[in-house]
């Protein structure tokens, strides 16, 4: 039981670090359930944790029911992003070098233990571009319904730290 409640903390601790919190923005019903809360689309957003002036809005589905209701439902892999510049973008050295191509800024539990929503990001150093790719992967399985969005950044918005 002890190694149980030390390795449940431990993967809380890792899926906390590093990725960007979100910011409920608003919801949606979809399905009206007689029994529990309804299926939804949730709209979040979260700031890219490592480049100041990028922000992510991701809309996912979110299930409803009894099972939603008390956290046991798996939600569907579902999901859009749109990134864009909310004020001045400043990209560390470890992004325009892409050593940090494909790093996670962004992770979601959509169901009880494995299964997640995630936002990773790279940067096109040729067109000046950084790319979000938002995904659902599971421990077994994952989905391939995926969506990108992306930032310019312009020479004259950029500040490099």
């Amino acid at each position: 039981m002890k190694i149980k409640i030390v390795g449940t903390a431990l993967l809380a601790i890792c899926t906390a670090a590093g990725a960007a919190q979100a910011e409920k923005i608003g919801t949606v019903s979809t399905t009206f359930k007689l029994l529990g809360a309804n299926d939804k689309i949730v709209i979040e957003a979260f700031d890219d944790p490592d480049i100041s002036g990028a922000t992510c809005y991701v809309s996912r589905a979110k299930t409803g029911g009894i099972k939603g209701s008390v956290g046991l439902a798996e939600d569907t892999s579902d999901a859009s992003i749109a990134c864009r510049q909310t004020g001045p973008i400043t990209l560390p050295k470890e992004v325009i070098s892409g050593k940090q191509d494909g790093e996670q800024v962004f992770r979601k539990s959509t169901s009880l233990l494995f299964k997640k929503l995630q936002v990773v990001r790279f940067y096109d150093q040729k067109r000046k571009v950084l790319v979000y790719l938002s995904y659902s992967d599971k421990f077994i399985d994952g989905s391939p319904k995926n969506s990108i969005s992306t930032i310019v950044v312009r020479p004259w918005q950029q500040a490099v730290e």
